[in-house]
């Protein structure tokens, strides 16, 4: 079975428009009751923190003095710290949980929440309020994604979105591809940086001869979950089939192996690492020199390495996300899209300038070169396009965040942009996806470690959790736990 859910975001920018100027579900029947005399206040939540809420904070200021007061539309932005906790809020605050805030009225939202809040009916039918016309504009994928409602109806507004890169301590590499002759093109594949984490933990640990068994690790990614729905398309085999609101795990045995040989296997080897919250703050500890990551992460990479026993300044470089060798060019399309609570039509209908507005290009570009994520219409992938609006607006951006941005330009119309489609239990089967193997590699690791202490050889502990029994244990288990997500 191939994955068919994604598509190359080059031939869609070439692939031309359709249905021009065909309106959705009424739109252009309903009437505006907002006015610069009859103001509406709006209140936004968001999960942006650092230069992305600074970002987006201020984008929301400059509407709020220009076509906002025009219009008579004023926005609140508040920040709830991370997905999990703008999660959270949103869930209180529809069941109406003591001392919940009042819902807002928009939130950013992935597709799996937008889902069950679509189902319960708290989400406006943004295609009561946009054309075909209008949507024709953006990446068709982007708007394809946030068509989960009845009949295709669009329930998500894309914003930004994001995928993912491989970032590497240049600096540091660079000494170590001089000792040990590791060349840059081997971490094009998945099974080419897991040879290189063992050569660089075997590497490290001869550093120091009388001290056995300290090599460090070399790679690490955030998001598991994505490692396990992109890899699984990259082998051939889309990990879900989901049918309507419904889905079942295509459990391939082949591909799981793969899926634990190259990510399992190096973690409790110890060439593989995650120590802090995200892989970012390992880089700049030392733990690891390279992390698999999102765009809108590399304006957290640090400028130099800082531990107890060292600091030093670095130099980055950005690469493409690993491939399985072999494998198709398959890369995550992730990135909250926004939604809007359902209420009456003068707010919605208000919310939708807002997003209108907040992506037309030059404000879409200002907030992706402050924040890392890539912009949602077709005119904004287009290079010039991006270097015009950000010299028009004399914009600031972090290097790296800049460089990230061109690589991801330079190289779109080479990969396949997969999403993960929702259902009813999507949520419940990316946590396994992401903790089942995470935690898993986790406790062993440390169990090998007391052993190891303990005065064990480390090649001789390791055997029992590498072995094929080790594996036919687990694929058991997790494709269990995956089914039972699935269908709980």
């Amino acid at each position: 079975m191939k994955c068919t859910h994604g598509k190359r975001i080059g031939a869609l920018l070439l692939a031309g428009v359709t249905a021009l100027g065909l309106l959705l579900g009424g739109c252009g029947k309903k009437t505006a009751s907002f006015s610069p005399s009859n103001p509406v206040n709006l209140t936004v939540w968001h999960y942006y923190n650092g230069p992305q809420m600074a970002a987006f904070d201020a984008l929301v200021q400059e509407f709020n003095i220009t076509v906002g007061k025009e219009k008579g539309i004023y926005v609140s932005s508040y920040s709830k710290g991370s997905v999990s906790e703008l999660e959270t809020a949103i869930s209180d605050s529809m069941d109406e949980k003591v001392g919940a805030e009042p819902m807002p009225d928009l939130f950013s939202s992935y597709a799996d929440t937008a889902y069950l809040l679509a189902k319960r009916g708290a989400l406006a039918n943004l295609s009561d309020y946009v054309t075909e016309e209008e949507l024709s504009e953006y990446v068709s994928d982007y708007v394809d994604e946030g068509r989960i409602g009845l009949e295709g109806t669009l329930m998500i507004f894309p914003v930004a979105k994001s995928t993912e890169i491989m970032m590497l301590n240049k600096t540091d590499w660079d000494v170590f591809a001089a000792a040990t002759g590791v060349e840059l093109s081997q971490l094009e594949t998945i099974e080419g940086v897991v040879e290189v984490a063992k050569a660089y933990y075997q590497w490290t640990d001869s550093l120091t001869p009388d001290v056995p068994d300290d090599g460090k690790a070399f790679y690490g990614r955030d998001a598991v979950a994505n490692y396990f729905f992109t890899g699984a398309c990259q082998l051939g085999q889309e990990l879900l089939a989901v049918q309507g609101d419904q889905a079942s795990v295509n459990a391939d045995k082949e591909v799981f192996r793969k899926l634990w040989e190259n990510y399992y296997v190096p973690m409790v080897s110890g060439w593989f690492g995650a120590y802090g919250k995200f892989r970012s703050d390992d880089v700049k500890t030392g733990g690891l020199l390279a992390y698999t990551g999102s765009t809108a992460s590399v304006g957290y990479f640090p400028s130099q390495v800082e531990n107890d026993t060292d600091v030093h300044p670095i130099d980055y470089l950005v690469l493409s996300a690993p491939i399985f060798r072999g494998g198709q060019k398959v890369i995550v399309q992730q990135g909250a899209g926004m939604v809007v609570t359902r209420s009456d039509e003068g707010r919605e209908r208000a919310c939708v300038e807002f997003l209108r507005w907040f992506t037309q290009p030059e404000n879409n570009i200002a907030f992706g070169a402050g924040s890392g994520y890539l912009p949602v219409k077709q005119q904004t992938w287009q290079k010039d396009t991006f270097r015009q609006v950000v010299a028009d607006k004399n914009l600031t951006i972090n290097p790296v965040t800049s460089e990230c941005i061109r690589h991801c330009m330079e190289e779109m119309e080479d990969y396949t942009y997969y999403s993960p489609r929702a259902f009813t239990n999507s949520s419940a089967v990316r946590k396994v996806l992401e903790y089942g193997l995470s935690d898993t590699a986790a406790a062993d690791l440390e169990a090998i470690g007391e052993a190891v202490a303990a005065g064990q050889p480390r090649e001789e502990v390791l055997k029992p959790y590498v072995s094929d029994e080790a594996f036919e244990t687990w694929y058991e288990e997790f494709t269990q736990r995956l089914s039972q997500a699935a269908a709980q």
